[in-house]
């Protein structure tokens, strides 16, 4: 298990099981400089030296933070690796969730800004304005080990591979008998490995964000994991699942989350005015929405999703 998550990796060809090793290791190494989690990271160091002074980075921790500042801008903060500070305090996705008292997450939105990032590309270097700010990567940084686990096979003489980061799939070329590869998109409202429906691709990344990745339940209420910066609380944006396809998983993972705070209409408005990008959105009234780019190739199950429809027209 790396980042927090299970990886698979599945390589064909000459020294498929050589390259699928490196592709472990390299993951290893990015888990090291980017985790929140361990002490002694890159990020830890840059997060405990908020406020005092710049922090020497490697050009991972540098590519990933300028590439997390593009998505705030694009986005217009609605993703923000700023938000730190309010992940620590909902704590989700570990053993002791909360729902933080509505006071501490005034106070604590204070502290996220993606402007406070400050990014010396030439020195190697970035800073947090102020004290007590955090960033936390977990909105992008499978995208980019994604990026760099296909980059990895392709040194190694790999034509056709898929990468499974806990969801965030990322295929090389097609399958080896020449047929594209089937990707299928979570019925939210459903067990793992139950499909809404499927999509086919070749040399590109698939990256679902939703309400059922990691969430508690308190009072009947869902608390989900992906925070909304501008509110401090789980995203409310009438959405349960984005899935994003892009040529790049560090795109896709940053816009599955940007699109699921933005929701429905901003969401769609936003991938619409990217090049090579579509997107497939599923609202609580369980509707499912796609991009006109996915309607020839995304295949609705209806049989096995009674309870949600497919609009294809908007």
């Amino acid at each position: 298990m790396y980042m927090g998550t299970i990886i698979t990796v599945k390589a064909y060809g000459k020294n498929a099981d050589k390259a699928a090793d490196k592709v472990f290791k390299r993951i290893s190494e990015l888990e090291e400089i980017l985790t929140v989690n361990d002490t002694g990271s890159e990020i830890d160091d840059l997060n405990d030296m908020a406020g005092i002074v710049e922090v020497k980075l490697s050009s991972d921790s540098l590519y990933v933070l300028n590439k997390a500042k593009e998505y705030a801008e694009l986005s217009e903060g609605a993703f923000d690796v700023t938000i730190g500070p309010l992940v620590k305090a909902w704590n989700i996705g570990t053993d002791n969730p909360r729902v933080p008292l509505k006071d501490e997450i005034d106070e604590l939105l204070k502290l996220v800004d993606f402007r406070d990032l400050k990014i010396d590309n030439a020195n190697h270097t970035a800073y947090l304005a102020r004290r007590g700010q955090m960033v936390d990567l977990g909105g992008i940084a499978k995208g980019y080990a994604g990026d760099e686990a296909i980059k990895v096979l392709k040194e190694n003489g790999i034509e056709s591979a898929l990468v499974n980061l806990g969801g965030n799939v990322v295929v090389l070329g097609s399958k080896p008998d020449g047929n594209l590869w089937t990707v299928g998109i979570q019925n939210p409202r459903e067990a793992a490995g139950k499909y809404l429906g499927t999509i086919s691709v070749r040399d590109k990344a698939v990256v679902s964000s939703g309400d059922y990745e990691r969430y508690f339940m308190k009072d009947g209420v869902r608390y989900h994991h992906i925070l909304d910066p501008r509110t401090g609380y789980p995203a409310d944006s009438g959405l349960i699942s984005t899935t994003i396809i892009a040529d790049s998983a560090i795109d896709a993972d940053a816009l599955s989350t940007s699109v699921f705070v933005l929701g429905l209409e901003n969401g769609m408005k936003l991938v619409e005015s990217l090049d090579g990008v579509e997107a497939v959105f599923v609202t609580e009234d369980k509707k499912v929405y796609v991009t006109e780019g996915l309607k020839d190739i995304f295949i609705f199950y209806q049989e096995d999703s009674k309870d949600f429809t497919y609009v294809e027209e908007r």
